[in-house]
This record gives structure tokens, sequence and C-alpha cells, in this order.
């Protein structure tokens, strides 16, 4: 049985943590930001976990992670 290909793009975006929860970072941090409040742009910064109705299809793009 050949080796499954880790999907090159979701690597870059995602994350597997060592208890096996995926984090992605937020989205709407990369430009027109001068309209945007610190405030917002604080909450931006921080990364999240991937929702549990997508956990599932991110698993599949990333075989060999944690």
């Amino acid at each position: 049985m050949p080796k499954i290909k880790t999907h090159r793009g979701a690597a870059k975006r995602f994350k597997v943590t060592s208890s096996g929860k995926i984090m992605r970072h937020k989205a709407y941090k990369s430009h027109l930001l001068t309209g945007k409040s610190s405030k917002r742009m604080r909450g931006l910064r921080k990364s999240t976990q991937v929702p549990d109705v997508q956990y599932d299809n991110i698993r599949k793009l990333l075989p060999y992670q944690a």
C-alpha cells in the first residue's frame, strides 16, 4: 500500500496540537486594515480551533500529523 500524500495547502494553514486538536488562524487580517479597530485586530491575532464539523475533512488532508 503506498503512502498517502499530505495536502500541502492544508499543511501550511493548519497545525495539529499534541492532544490532537487542529488549530487555524483567523481570516480578515491581510488588507484593508485601516478600517478595522484595534480591538478587532487583537482578536484576529489569536489562533482558534477548527470546528467539529470540519475536523474529519481536515484530518484526511493531514494523514501523518500527530
